[in-house]
């Protein structure tokens, strides 16, 4: 199983970062997999990927683990990685 963990930095606040991590979830959702929220960390689980999802003061972690069955399907670890750090910096620079 091979794991993703990406971190990025932010200057919002947990309650802003929080708002603003709704690009992964659309992401996500995408593939029919949901984040459930306790706190400032999420879990999720669907067909071949599982992960968390935390949010502090000073940044956001996310990591994702990917099954046989998304490797199979031909998901790319380091594009995947690429997109989801895109997507977040994306997410912490709008105004």
């Amino acid at each position: 199983m091979a794991t993703i963990r990406i971190t990025e930095s932010h200057n919002l606040g947990v309650d802003t970062a929080k708002s603003r991590v709704t690009v992964f979830e659309e992401m996500l959702s995408k593939f029919g997999v949901k984040l459930n929220w306790s706190g400032n960390k999420a879990s999720f689980k669907g067909i071949g990927v599982s992960g968390s999802m935390s949010v502090s003061e000073q940044d956001v972690t996310v990591e994702i683990k990917l099954g046989m069955m998304a490797r199979a399907a031909g998901v790319d670890g380091d594009r995947l990685k690429g997109s989801i750090s895109r997507r977040l910096r994306e997410a912490f620079d709008a105004e």
